[in-house]
């Protein structure tokens, strides 16, 4: 079990060096991506581009400063397929270096019929489960995730983040058409799940950040992920 709070971590500074670290990294990137809610985004974040031991390692880091930090209690860690397979591990390791060892637990996009068998790899799912992901887009993957958790017994505690695009989640209709929602996944998860939610750093951070860049070429996207917060923001 991780227990502890850490009230010296000064969250606001740890989000402005990840928003420097992935731009550094190039995994936050700026121009025009169409999401999968068919919006034209200015910025697109790719946790997938975190794609060494030391970018890989250094972002363990501010995933367990940020858990540390925000006080939230787990028994065990799991990491959904694909990119929370390589992040949960990391951050189990993380947490571990700093002498908290938690099971850590991932799951098959595709059942394995020999061996073991089953969907689920590593230890069993019990008690308060952490769920290790980069972003909550429409919230399928954290729903599909927690189904599993379920189905296994434990209980859905909590999901840490990278980073929160605090955006409008979208619905898919009855007519297959797509209509925007007033509320974001993570706090769909939040208030209609009652799961805490820890990201390191959210769209209000990188606004901050694109704010202090006015000298440099960085400054001149402020404009375009501002009237993009005010479009679609929540």
């Amino acid at each position: 079990m991780v227990t502890g709070h850490t009230p010296q971590t000064d969250t606001a500074a740890l989000a402005q060096e990840f928003v420097q670290f992935s731009v550094d990294a190039g995994v936050l990137k700026f121009g025009e991506f169409k999401t999968k809610a068919g919006r034209m985004s200015p910025y697109f974040f790719n946790a997938g581009l975190f794609d060494d031991g030391a970018k890989l390692g250094k972002l363990a880091q501010f995933y367990a400063k940020a858990l540390m930090a925000s006080g939230i209690e787990f028994d065990m860690i799991f990491g959904p397929a694909y990119k929370g397979i390589p992040l949960g591990a990391a951050v189990s390791i993380e947490l571990a270096r700093l002498g908290k060892t938690v099971p850590f637990a991932y799951n098959r996009k595709e059942a394995k019929d020999h061996g073991e068998g089953g969907s689920l790899v590593g230890a069993p799912l019990q008690g308060r489960v952490l769920i290790v992901d980069d972003v909550m887009s429409a919230g399928t993957a954290a729903r599909e995730s927690i189904e599993l958790i379920q189905k296994a017994g434990a209980t859905a505690h909590a999901i840490a983040i990278a980073l929160d695009r605090q955006e409008m989640a979208t619905e898919v209709q009855a007519d297959g058409s797509v209509k925007d929602v007033p509320h974001s996944a993570v706090q769909y998860v939040r208030n209609t799940l009652g799961m805490s939610v820890c990201c390191i750093a959210q769209l209000s951070d990188l606004l901050a950040y694109l704010s202090t860049q006015s000298g440099n070429e960085m400054g001149q996207h402020l404009p375009k992920v501002q009237a993009y917060r005010d479009r679609y923001g929540v």
